[in-house]
């Protein structure tokens, strides 16, 4: 332990009592805050004691003056900031660069204040809630200078004339170079004017942001915002009526670059800055974006109609860009011109003036050119995408015309088109078929013709490859599913079962040593639901083709017990040897024709005249398909039969027709290609459309309707539909049952709520559907 001398000792002091501060006292030490604080606005702040102002204060507040100090600081405060006014009324000319310095003095004035009144801070006002002293004097300098009605007006004014002018310096010089001197200084003076707007603005941000009862900055910012709006609003105005579209747009851009520039100089506040683009945007394009696309001459309408003005384009949807709405009469225009367009294709298919695939031909150009345009110039915005497709859509389906004309494209394609192209090239020519198919809502009627098509092509082996026609069958196969080509693919299955068939009889004739037959048959076995319906009786062969039609049917049904073959005559071919002239002159020559032609020719073995009524009678040909076959036999080119009567028709039974011996060709093989329907007359055509049946009906749709057959297809469509819904959800209202027939039903096409409607009524009267005793609109389905 430490010893007792080690010990501190400590002395007890009795308390000090202070004496209280009275009021003069407090008039003494207020004064030397005072003089302080004057010193202070006269920049002499170096000659002060921060230390002993800070004990004035303190012992002030401490001695419960803290009220008189600071109603004695806001009264200081008050008198200089008056003086102040006086001043600044006083700077004509340079108001606010005088405010600007002002403004500056006074937040370094008001900081030197509040360190001295920190006790004051942390003290009184906090008990008494009351404005920092700091607040205070913003509070003081907002009341004393700003709100003085002849500084905040001129201020206002200077401003404003400010951005004016940087404005109107802006028009200028767009016009000719005044060279760079000039232009350096005009730099200088408009960075120099920014500088004290800048030094203002922020002056009223924290004016207001310390002061709730404040609203120095909103009231500028609106003033700003309304001069803004109505200067743009007329230059718009201006500008749009003594310039093109283009020379508006390319303006516009600089003007909105320019004001972004200007609020990033000013540092405007985002509270401020969004609504003031916002605005200026509003004026430059939403308002005049119409006028812009509408424009003659040179609106966004009349740029689509070339394909060279892409770059002006995407400039314009740049500038539309910034205003999100307005892009939609960009697309709208896109729309429109589609329609036009797609229209006039319409119109010269109607008139006879473009063949089927030149209509599609036109088609394709058309995607390519938008195409374009939506990628470059809308830069490949995906609204535009859906636009450009909807309008392709709207005249692709006005009628079931499109589809058919694609049909007959993609003949063309598989038939010549795509012959000696690369495997690339036939994928490639092929996927804009598709392009187009994906437009067309009527897929079953594309796939009527298209079954035609290919029936002709397998059958008379016209295609160029078989590569190509799988390749155009499984694009189909992507773009609708297997049941949509099962028939399709069954076509193709069927000719390779013909081919192997044909190898196999020609090995049977071998072995059973059958050289009896003059005429030597292929036959191809088709399936009956796969190929195109045909409803032609057969007509009477010569004898010898009679005789092999049956040494076929024999051993095909030895080898496929239980099946029926039933031989359509209209749809096959013949190679007949043909001797033209007398001897010792004799030509002989192949003739490539169909069977029906073949059954004509052979007939001249027996007479050399025979009349209409009497060929129709020994072949039982239908009337208009002979009619076709005849005039095909007596073209100029191929004048096989000489006609009796004049003219391109046959007016009468008894027209005569003539085989002539003195046909001459230098081809040994020669082929009679038929003529086409319109070659007869209206009542032959018509007739013979129903009559050709199957591989013989037309190319293409006439008048835009649905053909019969693709019509009763879809009864039986709908109908099977309906039935299955039904049946799995046993009861149904009108409407959903509707919406759900037409999902199922739209890959191959739409039908109408009419059309779906009467087949309701339909199955209702053959008791497959009932309707609710409890509300009419509502279905069950009957077991």
């Amino acid at each position: 332990m430490a010893s007792e001398a080690n010990r501190r000792r400590y002395n007890i002091k009795p308390f000090r009592n202070h004496l209280p501060m009275d009021k003069k006292d407090a008039e003494e030490t207020w004064n030397v805050l005072g003089s302080a604080m004057d010193e202070i606005y006269n920049r002499n702040a170096s000659v002060l004691s921060f230390e002993e102002l800070y004990r004035n204060a303190y012992n002030l507040v401490l001695h419960k003056y803290g009220a008189f100090l600071y109603d004695k600081v806001s009264e200081n405060m008050t008198l200089h900031l008056t003086a102040t006014v006086n001043q600044l009324q006083n700077s004509r000319g340079c108001m606010l660069q005088a405010m600007a310095d002002a403004w500056k003095d006074h937040q370094m004035t008001a900081s030197m204040i509040r360190d001295i009144l920190m006790y004051l801070d942390r003290t009184y006002v906090v008990q008494q809630r009351r404005r920092p002293v700091y607040e205070l004097g913003l509070h003081l300098f907002r009341v004393t200078v700003w709100d003085h009605p002849a500084i905040c007006k001129e201020v206002t004014d200077l401003i404003l004339t400010s951005v004016q002018q940087e404005r109107n310096q802006a028009a200028m010089d767009d016009g000719p170079s005044s060279g760079n001197v000039a232009a350096n200084a005009n730099t200088n003076m408009m960075n120099d004017a920014r500088d004290k707007v800048k030094s203002i603005l922020r002056m009223l941000l924290e004016l207001q942001q310390t002061d709730s009862s404040s609203n120095a900055y909103c009231d500028l910012e609106q003033i700003l915002l309304g001069t803004t709006m109505e200067f743009y609003h007329k230059e718009s105005l201006q500008y749009l009526s003594e310039h093109t579209a283009m020379d508006y747009v390319r303006k516009a851009v600089k003007r909105i670059q320019e004001e972004k520039e200007r609020c990033a100089a000013l540092q405007l506040p985002s509270r401020t800055e969004v609504p003031f683009m916002g605005m200026v945007q509003t004026e430059l394009i939403e308002r005049h974006a119409k006028a812009l696309v509408d424009m003659d001459k040179s609106g966004f309408r009349e740029l689509l109609v070339t394909t060279d003005k892409l770059e002006d384009m995407g400039a314009m949807y740049d500038l539309f860009a910034r205003v999100p709405s307005s892009i939609d009469f960009l697309r709208e225009a896109l729309s429109d011109r589609i329609k036009k367009d797609g229209r006039a294709l319409i119109a010269d298919q109607e008139k006879g003036e473009a063949a089927p695939a030149a209509f599609v031909r036109g088609v394709l150009e058309m995607r390519e050119k938008y195409d374009q345009v939506v990628q470059v110039s809308f830069r490949n915005e995906k609204k535009a995408q859906k636009r450009m497709a909807e309008a392709f859509e709207d005249f692709l389906n006005a009628d079931a015309r499109a589809a058919s004309c694609l049909a007959v494209y993609v003949d063309e394609l598989l038939r010549s088109g795509l012959r000696g192209s690369s495997e690339e090239q036939v994928q490639q020519e092929l996927e804009k078929a598709i392009v187009v198919f994906r437009y067309v809502q009527d897929k079953d009627v594309f796939e009527s013709f298209y079954k035609q098509h290919l029936a002709k092509r397998l059958l008379f082996s016209r295609s160029v490859s078989d590569d190509a026609e799988r390749t155009m069958v499984s694009l189909l196969k992507a773009e609708c599913g297997y049941q949509y080509t099962s028939k399709l693919e069954g076509m193709f299955n069927d000719i390779r079962i013909s081919r192997e068939t044909r190898d196999k009889y020609k090995n049977y004739q071998r072995q059973q040593g059958d050289n009896r037959s003059a005429v030597d048959i292929e036959v191809d076995v088709l399936t009956t639901g796969y190929w195109p319906s045909q409803q032609v009786p057969p007509c009477t062969l010569p004898a010898p083709a009679q005789d092999a039609i049956e040494r076929f049917e024999k051993f095909y049904l030895e080898k496929h017990t239980g099946r029926k073959l039933s031989w359509q005559t209209s749809a096959g071919s013949a190679e007949v040897r043909a001797v033209f002239g007398a001897p010792p002159n004799v030509r002989r020559h192949e003739l490539c024709v169909s069977t029906y032609q073949m059954v004509i020719l052979m007939l001249y073995n027996d007479s050399d005249e025979l009349t209409l009524g009497q060929i129709r009678t020994m072949t039982h040909i239908p009337d208009s398909e002979l009619r076709r076959q005849l005039i095909s036999l007596c073209t100029p080119r191929n004048k096989i039969l000489i006609k009796g009567s004049k003219g391109k028709g046959i007016t009468s039974d008894d027209d005569t027709f003539t085989f002539n011996r003195e046909y001459t060709s230098k081809l040994k093989r020669v082929r009679i290609p038929l003529v086409k329907e319109a070659s007869i007359s209206p009542r032959e055509g018509a007739a013979g459309a129903d009559a050709g049946g199957g591989f013989a009906s037309g190319d293409v749709v006439i008048d835009g309707t649905v053909p019969v057959p693709v019509e009763e297809d879809r009864r039986h469509s709908v109908e099977a539909a309906i039935v299955r819904i039904m049946k799995a959800r046993k009861t149904l209202s009108h409407n959903d049952l509707v919406a759900e027939v037409t999902k199922q039903l739209s890959i191959r096409f739409n039908p109408s709520p009419v059309f779906i409607k009467k087949r309701v009524e339909s199955l209702i009267e053959r008791e497959y559907l009932e309707r609710s005793q409890v509300e009419h609109r509502l279905y069950t389905y009957v077991a």
